[in-house]
């Protein structure tokens, strides 16, 4: 019994959704997402209380597995059209920074060369400051998947903490070397 995939989705006051066939549409403020979910579990709108209903068509184990997943997403794509979402990252370092250029980010952090990302056109990147990096969008896979992507190219090291984290991630520090005598 899936406990996820048994809850309505409500749909907020600016979300416009539309069926055609297995595809969903969310349409909203932020912008507008798509979805093809699967034959094994079908939507409903319930017209009285102006909610999605996401049921499934037996109890074999992909259709449980996709019954709470396919609700999870469209829950997300309702919130990101209305509200977006959106990660912070701090770079910490002397004489790491950050700044956009056109539709790139370049990173300096402690390597030879600046690291060059392209930032993809369905999101808004911003610098704040020349630590901060605020990435924010409607899609909470791709805002996700950025920054994940950002980080990963110089995650934060346990000796000093040097390096790309979340804002408000607690790295632990390891001590280092110490002189016994």
């Amino acid at each position: 019994m899936s406990r996820v995939g048994n809850k309505p989705v409500p749909v907020t006051d600016g979300a416009k959704v539309s069926f055609s066939g297995n595809t969903i549409e969310v349409e909203g403020a932020k912008g507008k997402l798509t979805f093809e979910h699967r034959p094994e579990v079908s939507v409903a709108v319930n017209e009285d209380d102006n909610t999605l209903v996401v049921t499934r068509q037996n109890d074999e184990r992909t259709s449980r597995e996709l019954h709470g997943l396919t609700r999870a997403v469209i829950a997300n794509m309702i919130e990101g059209v209305t509200k977006g979402y959106e990660k912070k990252l701090e770079i910490v370092g002397v004489g790491y920074l950050a700044a956009i250029s056109g539709d790139t980010i370049q990173l300096r952090v402690g390597y030879a060369n600046e690291l060059h990302r392209k930032i993809p056109s369905d999101l808004n990147v911003t610098c704040p400051d020349q630590t901060h990096i605020v990435i924010q969008g409607c899609d909470k896979q791709s805002v996700g998947q950025f920054a994940a992507e950002l980080r990963s190219l110089r995650k934060p090291e346990p000796y000093k903490g040097k390096g790309v984290r979340y804002q408000g991630e607690q790295v632990k520090i390891k001590a280092g070397k110490s002189a016994t005598k």
